[in-house]
């Protein structure tokens, strides 16, 4: 059997153009398919990792909603432990009144300074520098017990004892206190 030039020219083209479609299957079909899917694996290991954060912070979440009654409750007793006003119209007042309760007459309280509290979101810290002249060491001690124990939103921070030189049974006392208020 002899090919004519005709049929010839045809096979020929039949073979390139087979040629051009398993080229262009592989090329523009399988290619792409496959490129995607490997792209799509390192973009499954990526997300991993962000995965796995999320479930850390679902958790936390979780956490802090099952706690929040308790903390709810507790700025509840602390604003109801904060009397209305601007603390520098009340707080000397209820200092001198506790210490006078326990014996200590002459006493001077003065705002040192303020700061927000960070862990209680609209309530703040005000310094208070208190002054006693003269006081009986035992006499203070049971003030500053009675202070520490009945007022629960104020924290001394630092404490100073002078011995007094005419008498040493009186001192002078200089103490730091910190008290939670409203802002």
């Amino acid at each position: 059997m002899k090919l004519s030039k005709d049929q010839i020219q045809k096979i020929a083209l039949g073979g390139m153009l087979f040629c051009g479609v398993i080229y262009s299957y592989f090329e523009f079909l399988l290619g792409p398919l496959s490129s995607g899917r490997e792209q799509a694996a390192k973009d499954a290991e990526a997300l991993a990792p962000k995965i796995a954060a999320a479930r850390t912070q679902i958790a936390k979440t979780k956490d802090i909603e099952a706690k929040a009654p308790a903390s709810v409750r507790v700025v509840d007793q602390v604003r109801a432990m904060i009397p209305e006003g601007a603390p520098i119209a009340w707080v000397p007042t209820k200092l001198t009144e506790i210490l006078k309760r326990e014996g200590i007459e002459k006493s001077s309280a003065r705002m040192a300074g303020e700061h927000s509290e960070k862990e209680l979101t609209g309530f703040g810290k005000f310094a208070w520098g208190v002054e006693i002249p003269r006081v009986e060491f035992i006499t203070f001690a049971a003030a500053l017990s009675a202070l520490e124990n009945g007022e629960p939103l104020m924290e001394i921070q630092t404490l100073e004892i002078e011995a007094g030189r005419d008498d040493a049974q009186f001192q002078r006392v200089s103490l730091t206190l910190h008290n939670i208020v409203r802002l």
